[in-house]
Parts: C-alpha cells; structure tokens; sequence
C-alpha cells in the first residue's frame, strides 16, 4: 500500500517520530524552543512595575546563555497592558491563541489577572506565579490552572491588624485601599481581625486606578480624626499618599502595603524624610538594606544585575522580586525533566517543597502542593528608617482564611 509505505519511509527518515508528534501537540514546545507568555504594564499608571518584565527578559537570556533548559532555549514573549484589564484579554489571547505560547508566567495586576481567570483555566494553560498577592489565586479547587506566588494581601492585613491592636488597641484606623480585588482584600483581611468592631474602628476610602491623585483622598481620612493609618495601593499612588499624608501635618501610625515599598520607586519619589516610622511586611531581601551587603543570594543577584542590566536601578525591589520568582519558575521547569505538556508544568508547580530563592529572607520558603497553591506564606516586619527598611521581630507565619 502506497500511504503504508510513505509512513514507513518517513519514520525511516527520522521525520515521523512519536518524540516529534509529541511536540506538534504540546504548544508553545518544540525541539528547540519553550515559549512563555507575560503581560506588564510598561505604561500607565502601574508603569513603575515595568522593571519587573523587564527583568524577567534579561533572566531568560542568562538562562540562554548558559544552554537554556533541556535542551531548548526560552523564547519570553512579554507584552505591554498598560494595566487595564481589557488590553490584558486581549494580550492573553494573542499570547495563546497565535503566540501558541506553553504557559503564561507572572502576569501583573489582581484586576488584569481576575479578567483573563476563566479564559484560560477553561483552555487548561498553565497561569502561574501572578504578579499580585491577591487571596483568590490560591483557589486551587476552582481555577485549578491559576496559582499565585507572594504572600496574600488579605494574610498581609491581619498581620498589620493585629499588631495594630497590640500597639494602639482602641485607635481609630483610616483605611485608604485601591477599588479592585487587590485593594478589597486588605479590607477584609482588617474585617479578619476586627470583626464586629470594624465599623466603628474604621474609616475607609477607596480610588480608582485611572484616579490622577488621591490627595482628596487623604484630606477626608486625615480629618477622620485616626491614630493608625494602612495604604493599600499601587507605588505612584503611595507614594502621593506619603507625600499628603506628611504636607497636612497628619502623623499616624501608618502601615503601607509590601507591593509598594520600592526605595527607588516609591520612598525616595515621596521624599524619604516623610516616610519615616512607615511599617510594612517583608519577605524579599531589600537591597538597599546594609544587612545583605555580603549576602551570597544578593551577592548573586547583583552579578546578574552588572552583566545583564547594568543600567537598572539598585534600589528598585521590583528587581530582586522578579529574580526570586523567575528562579522559582526554573526550579519548576527542571523539575518537568524536559516534560514541558501543560499538565505536568502544572502538577510540578504544586510540587515545590523548601524551594529557597536567593532574594528571599532567611527563613522563609516556598512551598506548593495540589491543595496549598499559596507558595509564600511567611513575613517579618519592618519600619522605614529614612534610609532603608529595618527588620524588627520574629518570621511570621500567616493563616490562611478560606472564604
């Protein structure tokens, strides 16, 4: 039979293998390559988050550089969002549909990331390790296809809650929080805590995203008549926030959201005089402070950053976060022993057991199964000295809150 003999010919000739086939099937996969897809927003008004993106292309080319990851280069197709979720769809869609990329790696934003949840667990790709500590990513019962990586906002607040409570136990909280899921989770990680007291305890504000200011904002809070103060927002607007806060004369004791703490994005912009006594939560190494100047992972991470971005800021933390979290994803590739087909990308994600990138704080670790898809769940405090972030307490270890 003529079609008999044509297979037995090209099986022959090396062009029909069961290896070959296997690659035709598995997108974004061939013999050579691994495509991985990423929206950022390179503009707009998260635009600061761009260094994150841009990181992440200088990463893959070092892995390249060293032979890329079994036996296949990685090709990081990143596009621009401008941090609205309509662009982010239709990003997303390009990325898979004609990109035809294996799997999507920290896309930014809890908005743009909730607008492309269905979409792409309903095509089973792989969505891992957002760029946003949003609660929700570690629903792993249903968006088994999304996982996140930093610490949940919603954890984030009770930690400031209850050390508010133990600092100031019957002050007045004024609550400025950005109006998506990103912000609301702080709003209900304090309700966590407070619980019946929340309404007469707190006053709370919300902006948009696409707000110029949140000056407004501030003078309404100020003149709540609050001791305590938490920031949950984007760097441009904390960084107006920290500038209001300290112009109108207002002092409280003022917690400010991790994703927002960026010496070179946020303090300095605001004028690090008038931050200071700000408290956050960490856990990412800071470069700015003194503590890692002979640190073996930053030592690490600035060798990366001298041959590979050797114009970038150095007191930008959005560097040292993307190096710890694109390290974490090649601990998941090598796991995948050259197996790249979407559900094994995926099965490995929720296989990290004690993973310790090298700019996070001692101590701390990541760790996935198929029922914890909340990689990060340790923190430490820290307070803004005017120069950097000092560290004080113990590791704290956050309780996940179903719900």
């Amino acid at each position: 039979m003529p079609t008999r003999r044509l297979l037995l010919a090209a099986a022959a000739g090396g062009l029909f293998t069961p290896r070959l086939v296997r690659a035709q099937e598995t997108p974004g996969v061939t013999a050579t390559e691994l495509r991985i897809g990423n929206t950022m927003p390179y503009s707009g008004p998260a635009s600061a988050y761009g260094s994150i993106g841009r990181s992440h292309q200088a990463f893959f080319r070092m892995v390249n550089d060293n032979g890329g990851i079994a036996g296949r280069k990685i090709n990081f197709i990143t596009y621009d969002d401008g941090y609205s979720p309509p662009k982010t769809v239709e990003q997303v869609r390009r990325l898979v549909e004609q990109d035809r990329v294996a799997f999507l790696f920290n896309p930014l934003g809890t908005a743009s990331n909730s607008a492309i949840l269905r979409y792409v667990n309903q095509r089973k790709v792989p969505h891992l390790f957002l760029s946003t500590g949003a609660d929700k990513w570690g629903n792993y019962q249903d968006t088994p296809w999304t996982i996140g990586w930093q610490p949940s906002y919603r954890t984030e607040a009770q930690i400031y809650a209850k050390h508010m409570l133990e600092q100031k136990p019957n002050a007045k909280l004024a609550l400025l929080y950005q109006n998506d899921d990103f912000g609301k989770d702080y709003v209900t990680g304090i309700r966590d805590v407070l619980g019946a007291r929340y309404d007469a305890m707190v006053r709370a504000v919300s902006h948009e995203a696409t707000d110029p200011t949140v000056d407004s904002q501030i003078v309404t809070l100020a003149g709540s008549g609050a001791e305590v103060m938490l920031t949950a927002t984007t760097p441009k607007f904390a960084a107006q926030a920290i500038r209001k806060v300290f112009e109108v004369g207002w002092r409280p004791l003022h917690y400010l959201t991790n994703v927002s703490i960026s010496v070179g994005t946020v303090m300095e912009p605001a004028g690090a005089e008038r931050g200071v006594g700000i408290i956050t939560s960490a856990y990412l190494k800071d470069p700015t402070d003194p503590a890692w100047e002979q640190d073996a992972g930053m030592n690490e991470w600035r060798s990366f950053m001298s041959k590979y971005i050797p114009d970038g800021d150095m007191k930008d933390g959005s560097f040292p976060f993307a190096y710890g979290i694109a390290q974490t994803l090649m601990q998941v590739l090598r796991q995948c022993e050259g197996n790249f087909a979407r559900d094994n990308v995926m099965r490995q994600a929720a296989n990290l057991q004690g993973f310790v990138p090298a700019t996070l704080i001692p101590g701390i670790t990541v760790n996935t199964s198929p029922t914890n898809f909340h990689p990060i769940r340790q923190m430490q405090l820290q307070r803004w000295t005017g120069t950097t972030w000092e560290r004080f307490g113990g590791i704290i270890e956050g309780a996940h809150l179903a719900g």
